[in-house]
């Protein structure tokens, strides 16, 4: 049995965190580029919980990765017409088994509204669980907590320039 100071398991335990954490931006960097494959990709193939407050709770990613494929990309005259920002600060990972752990990341969260005309800012909490699933960290459970929002219209004067999405 190996100590808990033993550096080859202080090691293991540092390369898993990482992992987790290159999931999480890897999820966070799908959301941004409206890419709902990726997205799913970032979830377990069957069974995770899910709960985004106003965008539903689900027992599996399939239905959230749909919703956000037509949010994401939903296009007037050929043209996106949301364009969200989403950073995840303050990771707080804690490995619970080998092949387990939950983490807590601080979402700060933008979004222009072309539609609406508006811009939305908002913080909130995520509550994840991970699991290894065919040799790799997959999110099992995720909530949002959302803290506050602010949500302000665009002006007259307000432009966007688009680049490019996949």
């Amino acid at each position: 049995m190996t100590s808990p100071d033993d550096p080859a398991r202080r090691l293991g335990d540092l390369d898993r965190v990482e992992a987790i954490k290159q999931l999480k931006y890897r999820y966070f960097r799908a959301c941004d580029a409206k890419d709902a494959t990726a997205f799913r990709a970032c979830f377990v193939r069957s069974g995770a919980r899910i709960d985004y407050g106003p965008l539903g709770a689900y027992d599996d990613a399939e239905p959230m990765a749909a919703i956000f494929g037509r949010v994401a990309r939903h296009t007037v005259d050929g043209e996106f017409v949301i364009f969200d920002m989403h950073h995840g600060v303050h990771p707080d990972i804690t490995l619970t088994s080998a092949t387990t752990a939950t983490g807590r990341w601080t979402l700060q969260f933008r979004q222009i509204d072309l539609l609406g005309r508006t811009e939305t800012l908002m913080t909130g909490e995520y509550a994840d669980e991970y699991r290894i699933e065919d040799g790799g960290w997959l999110m099992s459970a995720s909530t949002l907590t959302e803290r506050w929002r602010l949500r302000r219209p665009l002006g007259p004067d307000a432009t966007l320039t688009p680049g490019a999405f996949p």
